[in-house]
């Protein structure tokens, strides 16, 4: 999936499901650390991707915080 898509699939979802999504994503990304550490991981790409996807919704997160502190 391209990135401005992802960015505007993040962006359609509550605080909740993002929040969630990463707790998802982080476990995932200690199953496949866990692979790593054993040396039987198929796709070592994958890690770097969940990574970057986290700290996409975690942006996005923020900037949802910040916009709600500018409407007050």
């Amino acid at each position: 999936m391209k990135t401005k898509d992802l960015n505007k699939d993040i962006r359609k979802m509550s605080v909740e499901q993002i929040n969630a999504k990463i707790a998802d994503l982080k476990e995932e990304l200690f199953n496949l650390k866990f692979q790593a550490a054993l040396g039987n991981i198929e796709k070592p790409a994958r890690m770097n991707e969940i990574k970057r996807t986290i700290a996409r919704m975690k942006t996005i997160l923020t900037e949802k915080a910040n916009a709600s502190k500018a409407s007050e």
